[in-house]
């Protein structure tokens, strides 16, 4: 009789562990669902085609529906106990866990009424449609007018929300807008077929007629004369008539109506820590010492002796340091990525399928976006990642800062880690995009320093390129939080990088600008680097002679994007096995 209750017992445990795995997939599945039917553009990306003649609902009413369905998410969620699920799905669910929070956090601290943060937004995305969606055929080119029709409304999203932050003085600070409309101007045309979006009636496939041709080449003059156009004048007339005049005189986030929890909130956001705008402070400036004594053993070994100043005036004026064409840039970096895809196979056991490219930043762009950056390739393989080049302004490009900026945004850095991500087959859906920016900034600056473990920094030069970007990113700690919540000015920001950096002045304008637009994202790059590094040294120092620097990267990337709560978890079990 013992025996036949104990069997019961054991078989009731054993489904209901099997009931909670299965729930937790099904609310995994709901969430995939709905978030790709919520984010057509997302769903394109992913290989899923349903809603390829669709953009977002960017209102507030659909955002607040969106609100309300992670709430229920979040419920459904408290309803599954994490004990009785399998160490991988406890993972799964912590993961979830936060990134509901923290949407839901975010929207209840009104995060959504501040939409452009200056950084591929949205009207400069929406630009760029034609190389995110499939034309290659005419269904393909119909879904793509529908979009280009559907802008009126997303637009008007937008706008809208912008309007809800401007009643309750929600809203970005002037200074932000100083180089910002052009970034809108340049896609105001007379001529439609000047405009970006026109190109894909410019050069058709084959599959597509000579008949559909001009009849589809006939609807797309229309659209974008009617539509599209009009909504670009209508988004720059807004931000010059009732936005840029209601901006923010102030530049901290934390002088708007409960903006000091918001940044609180961010800083956690961004870097996955329960840490303070304080402590992420105080870390900044013990990372700005440390980088500042190895950049002077350099300066005193290139016979400067203590004169930084002299020394970065030397970088930032001598001609062998700048190309001088575009082309000679883009070569450069070509270079330096070749070189190293040689060398990965030494530090990687696994490599992604995907292979990625180099392109110049569009002309549109380029004046007041980044030194570069980094565009994800599809997930079904028909995009490859893109690393784009900024060739506006050479003299502010210096050839001794590509390496270490080219292994940050292409390989070993973004495009490794998210073509690795989105290549998973073990992963829920909804982590194949989940972009925690501590751990994929963290590891995109952890991997320039990957570039001296294999000889990538072969003169002074490059090297002190690479300290000084690592330079760059301890300095976002102490401005950032300087600026949002220590009461600097701007010019206190700009002084204090240009005084411990090699930065161009330009680009030192650029990124102070970029944390003021958007408080807390830059944050993540330095901490989440510091904890990679830590449980690296970790595993280097317990595990002695049976450390494998291949296998600890396989740890690190092959459980996704993860928040470094979690990825200290991993490293910590792999020590321990």
């Amino acid at each position: 009789m013992f025996r036949n209750i104990l069997l019961l017992f054991f078989v009731f445990l054993f489904s209901s562990c099997i009931s909670n795995e299965r729930r937790l997939d099904n609310l995994f599945d709901d969430y995939w669902r709905y978030s790709l039917e919520s984010n057509p553009m997302m769903a394109t990306d992913q290989g899923v085609h349903e809603w390829n003649d669709r953009l977002a609902d960017t209102s507030l009413d659909g955002l607040e529906e969106n609100y309300q369905r992670n709430i229920e998410f979040q419920e459904r969620l408290s309803r599954i106990s994490k004990e009785d699920l399998s160490s991988l799905q406890q993972v799964n669910y912590d993961i979830f866990e936060l990134q509901i929070q923290n949407a839901i956090r975010s929207y209840e601290l009104n995060d959504q009424l501040l939409p452009l943060n200056g950084w591929w937004d949205y009207h400069a995305t929406f630009a760029d449609l034609a190389n995110r969606v499939p034309l290659n055929n005419v269904e393909d080119y119909e879904n793509y007018l529908s979009r280009l029709e559907a802008f009126r409304e997303y637009n008007a999203g937008y706008i809208e929300r912008m309007r809800r932050g401007i009643e309750i003085g929600f809203v970005r600070p002037r200074q932000s807008f100083d180089d910002y409309l052009p970034s809108i101007e340049a896609h105001i045309t007379s001529d439609v077929t000047e405009s970006r979006l026109y190109e894909p009636f410019e050069d058709f496939p084959d599959s597509v007629s000579e008949d559909d041709q001009s009849e589809l080449t006939e609807r797309a003059q229309s659209v974008l004369s009617e539509t599209v156009i009009p909504e670009f004048e209508r988004l720059l007339q807004f931000l010059e008539e009732e936005y840029i005049p209601a901006a923010a005189d102030e530049i901290a986030i934390t002088d708007l109506p409960g903006g000091e929890e918001y940044y609180k909130h961010l800083v956690q956001s961004y870097t996955t820590m329960e840490i303070t705008p304080d402590e992420v402070h105080d870390i900044g400036l013990n990372e700005v010492e440390r980088i500042r004594n190895e950049m002077m053993e350099i300066i005193e070994e290139e016979g400067y002796g203590d004169d930084f100043d002299t020394f970065v005036e030397f970088l930032r004026t001598d001609s062998q340091f700048y190309a001088e064409t575009p082309d000679e840039l883009l070569k450069e970096t070509a270079y330096v990525l070749k070189t190293m895809d040689g060398h990965l196979p030494e530090l990687f056991k696994t490599l992604p399928r995907l292979p990625y490219g180099i392109m110049a930043v569009p002309d549109y762009l380029a004046p007041r976006t980044a030194t570069a950056y980094y565009s994800r390739g599809a997930a079904d393989g028909t995009r490859a990642g893109y690393y784009a080049v900024n060739t506006y302004d050479l003299q502010s490009r210096p050839l001794y800062e590509v390496t270490a900026l080219s292994l940050h945004e292409a390989v070993p850095g973004h495009h490794l880690q998210i073509a690795l991500q989105q290549e998973l087959e073990d992963q829920p859906k909804f982590r194949s995009v989940a972009g925690f920016t501590a751990f994929v900034e963290g590891w995109a600056l952890y991997s320039e320093r990957l570039g001296l473990e294999v000889g990538m920094y072969d003169d002074p030069y490059t090297n002190f390129g690479r300290l000084s970007y690592e330079m760059w990113r301890a300095l976002r700690l102490v401005v950032d939080t300087g600026m949002h919540a220590k009461g600097w000015s701007r010019e206190e920001a700009i002084d204090f990088m240009a005084e411990n950096s090699a930065l161009s002045l330009h680009n030192i304008r650029s990124e102070v600008n970029r944390y003021i637009f958007w408080p807390g994202q830059a944050l993540a790059y330095k901490m989440g680097e510091i904890k990679i590094r830590e449980l690296r040294e970790q595993a280097e120092e317990e595990m002695g002679s049976e450390f494998d620097l291949r296998e600890f990267h396989d740890v690190v990337l092959l459980k996704g994007s993860v928040p470094l709560s979690v990825l200290e978890d991993n490293v910590l079990n792999w020590m321990n096995n």
